[in-house]
């Protein structure tokens, strides 16, 4: 829920053990036959069908934006000038 609520999305999951694995390969072979023109789409057309886990919070959105602008500007410091923001 608090992933759904801070990104402002609907989280899906899928019935299968590593899920974040199985994404991180299917991105890898998608790496590899880039130069085909093959999308993404299409390399994922026979994984598993995800199901809808959660939705945002109505309201979440107005308490999480104003920190999710904050984190990216602390991102972006660390980024392009890492020695001072330690």
């Amino acid at each position: 829920q608090v992933l759904s609520d801070v990104f402002n999305a609907p989280v899906f999951t899928i019935d299968t053990a590593n899920s974040a694995c199985l994404g991180s390969a299917y991105r890898a072979i998608h790496g590899l036959v880039a130069e085909r023109n093959v999308s993404l789409a299409d390399v994922v057309k026979l994984a598993p069908e995800p199901k809808l886990a959660v939705t945002p919070t109505p309201g979440a959105e107005e308490l999480y934006r104003p920190l999710l602008k904050r984190y990216a500007e602390l991102e972006q410091k660390v980024i392009y000038n890492p020695a001072s923001s330690c």
